[in-house]
């Protein structure tokens, strides 16, 4: 066997699949994107064309510039978010993989809620810790009672990801401090997931985050949502100084450095407000939401650009089958779940396609 034990154990994303599927069809209604349906600003662009006609193309320190760094500390304190330091990854996904290196060992436990974004699973068997999972429907919500269940004397890790792929849920202040009191408790770490912070639909004055909770908690963010940056693989991770540096010294074996110019033009884009185009998505999720709401059993997305309705018959594999015969690309909730009941739909999308996909499925109910 020339493969090793660890790749034969995971198979192909379900979301990548619908994707480049989607590349080879004329004009599909593609609402199977995990992207903003909108441009890096132009100002973000031009300095990062501006830094790479200056030269500066080379390998960057391996935690990252540190203007970045003392920038990006600066506004995480700003929204008080407990961390020390904090380092620069090739995205939100380099990130999380770091964070998991330096804090999960072999046989280590990492609890999940479920529905979940696919990658989390596959990181966590590649390094050889074991996911445990924590059934969220039908509300998604994380149970107190569940939650304490599923901790065991191997637990290391909580995982939370809020607002959440797939299912725009977005944890209320009660769900995250009870997550914050049981993990302290346990003396656990806990991992929150924020690449979708800025894309929540409630008042600002009710925001809250894991970081500001906890002490023992890894922020993971990145520019690939609030700035469309998705292809320039940027990200970041904050947290207690000690964890930290681990992460840069592993960096310089895992991906040495990330994108030189990238980071130079993050520095720009922490001072760009999108808030006008992310607005843009409440009146795309309330546009889906209510032309849904009466065909299927569906849960109002507080965040993200996702929403998971369960679908006629509770078998979202063919259901997605189907919604191809008619052109419609969107994504099996199994891809995300041990329940195949629901599917991912997308509405990062121009509205002209959202409404063909609201029609189209609305014919399918």
């Amino acid at each position: 066997m020339l493969l090793s034990d660890r790749v034969m154990s995971v198979r192909p994303s379900g979301v990548r699949k619908i994707f480049d599927l989607a590349n080879k069809m004329k004009n599909p209604i593609n609402l199977s994107i995990g992207e903003p349906d909108f441009d890096i600003p132009d100002p973000v662009k031009e300095e990062g064309i501006k830094w790479i006609r200056a030269g500066f193309n080379k390998y960057t320190p391996s935690g990252g510039i540190q203007e970045l760094r003392e920038k990006l500390l600066y506004h995480l304190k700003r929204k008080n978010i407990i961390c020390d330091d904090v380092i620069i990854t090739a995205g939100a996904t380099g990130g999380l993989l770091l964070s998991l290196m330096v804090t999960m060992n072999p046989g280590d436990e990492v609890i999940i809620p479920d529905p979940y974004f696919v990658l989390y699973e596959y990181q966590i068997m590649l390094l050889g810790g074991k996911p445990v999972f924590i059934d969220i429907y039908p509300d998604f919500t994380i149970k107190e009672d569940a939650l304490r269940e599923a901790i065991t004397d191997k637990t290391k890790i909580i995982l939370i990801n809020s607002p959440n792929n797939p299912t725009g849920a977005v944890c209320s202040k009660e769900e995250l401090e009870m997550v914050a009191r049981v993990a302290k408790e346990k003396n656990l770490i806990v991992f929150s997931d924020d690449i979708y912070d800025k894309f929540a639909y409630m008042n600002n004055a009710d925001k809250v985050y894991l970081g500001q909770l906890y002490d023992k908690t890894l922020t993971i963010g990145g520019f690939s949502k609030t700035w469309a940056m998705t292809g320039w693989r940027l990200g970041f991770v904050a947290g207690p100084k000690e964890i930290i540096q681990y992460m840069v010294t592993m960096q310089q074996y895992v991906f040495s450095s990330v994108n030189s110019f990238a980071q130079k033009a993050a520095l720009l884009a922490l001072d760009y407000n999108t808030d006008s185009l992310i607005e843009g998505y409440r009146r795309k999720r309330d546009l889906i939401y209510d032309g849904l709401k009466d065909k299927y059993n569906v849960v109002k997305p507080e965040g993200a650009f996702f929403i998971f309705p369960e679908v006629p018959g509770g078998d979202g594999d063919k259901f997605v089958e189907k919604a191809l015969e008619n052109n419609l690309f969107i994504i099996p909730g199994s891809v995300f779940s041990s329940r195949k009941s629901n599917v991912r739909i997308s509405f990062a999308a121009g509205e002209e396609d959202l409404l063909k996909g609201i029609d189209v499925l609305r014919k399918m109910a």
